[in-house]
């Protein structure tokens, strides 16, 4: 938990000393007020009391009570103030290092995980400061003090109220004993039934389509019963806490009384209308020790899920990112080269290697095709060039520098990459093609429609607002091959030095996916392109083709040549194409 604190800001410790001030001084009203309460007991008892008494210690006791109040708003406003500067800052520092994380990293995080981790979690820790901070310096204030006080009575009242303490002490750590274990699986619980609900939500259509919503209610209930469980155990137990606080004050308020009536009774006449002005003013202050050690049980409850939350955040703040960026410029003279040295890697929780050996060169507006059969590396090879992994042994060149060499930025603007998988994000169409760019360049209608008619993306001139049409999250409301045209038009947007397509024309039919090669092909003379695909028909024209089988390098060169040559290359074209067509 004290580690988050290195992420508070100035203004944040600021508001932490003006907290402790006024919790302080608060304090210090309250048992100021119950002093004067004593002497109209007093008087009271011995009945001698005027109202100018009445008037100036009851005049007195309303100035504690106003200044207290000022006081715990002022302390109240500042830990609202905290505590959500200090969650917000704490959630922008999570997400900028989920952002620097590789794939390696995100591997040893679920996304349910995450998420709650963002959120739920800073939530916890947020309700803390909230709640809990003034608590927790006010408890501890306000029972030195009390039990200061009270020292300075009788002995016997004394017991009593240590006595209490100590069983208000015992009933706490025995509860909290039980439950921090507890506190510590729920998070990771929270996660399960975040992932359950996330995987049912984004395969709706598969287990429709399978009728297996019974499966997935199943999987559901499980980990919902299983938090469920874990709540109500919690729950129950914390819930023992305000009834053995009450049998203890109501227990303590008994015991003064009756060591008081025996005090009284056996005090000389002179000494009792004394004796009832103490008992009464101990009473209050036994009474604020006991709701001080109350107030620190509050914080029991919150501070243990606190601090399981913030051991969470910690785990992602302390990983350590696998990719450590360069600090070189890209060179100017050397534009869209990309070249492998005896490159081999193998993944962190991986027992061999998935690339071996590799060796090629691709020089400025050369096209170069991937292909090989499914588990072969061809992904994974691409995924080294922007260091989404670092290779294991070897080197990766782009335009002569070692990619580990390149500041992350200027890597990633020589690159446009196309995945597998289409990914838009809720916005407009605009918004999706311009992705990273503002200004001037964001708002060039001419580059954004000459993108998506290389990527035959003419279905969005039909649309009604066009370009400034809607996108749900995901891309939902676009079909397959939609979505994939418009991530090609956003790389192509981009305009970079090498333009990478990891299957991009799957999804397309036969025509769609010869008409985007056409336009590739006339429009991008000069650049640098890297396919990636199963299909001949799609590579077979390239300036060259590489085979992959099992990680190695199995064939390099044009088709015609692969025909001849690989016999891996062979057999993949004659499972697609018959000897006539090839």
């Amino acid at each position: 938990m004290f580690k988050l604190l290195k992420y508070m800001r100035k203004r944040d410790w600021g508001a932490m000393i003006i907290i402790a001030i006024f919790v302080v001084l608060q304090v210090w009203l309250e048992i100021t007020m119950l002093g004067y309460t004593r002497p109209l007991s007093s008087e009271l008892a011995a009945q001698t009391i005027t109202m100018q008494d009445v008037w100036t210690n009851g005049g007195f006791m309303l100035l504690c009570a106003l200044g207290s109040m000022i006081a715990s708003f002022i302390c109240s406003f500042f830990c609202v103030r905290l505590s959500n500067s200090f969650s917000y800052n704490l959630r922008n520092i999570i997400n900028a290092k989920i952002s620097s994380f590789s794939s390696n990293e995100m591997k040893s995080f679920s996304t349910a995980s995450l998420l709650t981790r963002t959120t739920n979690d800073v939530m916890h820790v947020q309700m803390f400061i909230s709640i809990g901070f003034q608590m927790m310096l006010k408890a501890p204030v306000q029972a030195i003090w009390s039990i200061t006080e009270i020292s300075s009575t009788s002995f016997e009242w004394t017991m009593a109220t240590a006595i209490a303490v100590v069983i208000i002490l015992a009933v706490v750590g025995t509860i909290v004993a039980l439950v921090l274990p507890k506190l510590r699986k729920a998070q990771k619980l929270i996660d399960n039934l975040n992932g359950a609900m996330r995987e049912n939500v984004s395969g709706v259509r598969v287990v429709r389509a399978f009728n297996a919503e019974d499966f997935q209610e199943q999987k559901f209930e499980i980990a919902n019963d299983a938090l469920t469980k874990n709540q109500l155990f919690t729950t129950r137990t914390m819930g023992l806490l305000m009834p053995a606080m009450t049998v203890c004050m109501n227990g303590l308020t008994l015991a003064i009384y009756w060591i008081g009536a025996v005090l009284i009774n056996n005090a000389a006449i002179f000494e009792r209308a004394d004796l009832i002005g103490s008992m009464n003013e101990f009473t209050q202050l036994a009474m604020r020790a006991v709701m001080a050690f109350i107030m620190l049980i509050a914080v029991f409850i919150l501070l243990p899920r606190a601090m399981v939350s913030a051991r969470r955040i910690n785990e992602v703040l302390d990983t350590k990112p696998s990719i450590i960026e360069g600090n070189k410029t890209a060179d100017e003279n050397i534009k869209g080269e990309v070249e492998f040295k005896n490159v081999s890697f193998k993944y962190a929780d991986g027992s061999g290697e998935v690339v071996k050996d590799i060796n090629f060169k691709v020089n400025k507006g050369e096209t170069i095709a991937v292909i090989g059969a499914t588990g072969s590396g061809k992904t994974t090879l691409i995924d080294l060039i922007p260091r989404f992994y670092d290779v294991t042994s070897g080197e990766v060149l782009v335009d002569g520098q070692n990619v580990k060499d390149y500041r992350e930025e200027d890597l990633n603007n020589k690159i446009a990459l196309i995945s597998q998988k289409a990914c838009l994000f809720k916005g407009t169409i605009k918004d999706n093609l311009t992705l990273g760019y503002n200004g001037e360049v964001a708002d060039d209608d001419e580059r954004i429609t000459n993108a998506l008619k290389m990527a035959e993306a003419n279905f969005v001139f039909d649309l009604e607002k066009g370009v400034n049409s809607e996108v749900a999250q995901g891309g939902t409301n676009f079909s397959g091959g939609q979505k994939q045209r418009l991530n090609i038009a956003r790389a192509l947007f981009k305009d970079a030095e090498i333009v990478i397509f990891d299957d991009s024309f799957s999804a397309l039919d036969y025509k769609t996916d010869m008409l985007v090669r056409k336009n590739i092909k006339q429009n991008l003379k000069d650049k640098t392109i890297i396919i990636i695909a199963q299909r001949i028909g799609t590579i077979k024209n390239a300036d060259k083709i590489l085979v992959l089988d099992d990680g190695k390098i199995a064939g390099l060169g044009k088709h015609e040549e692969l025909l001849k040559t690989c016999p891996v290359y062979k057999e993949i074209a004659l499972s697609q194409l018959n000897k006539e067509e090839l």
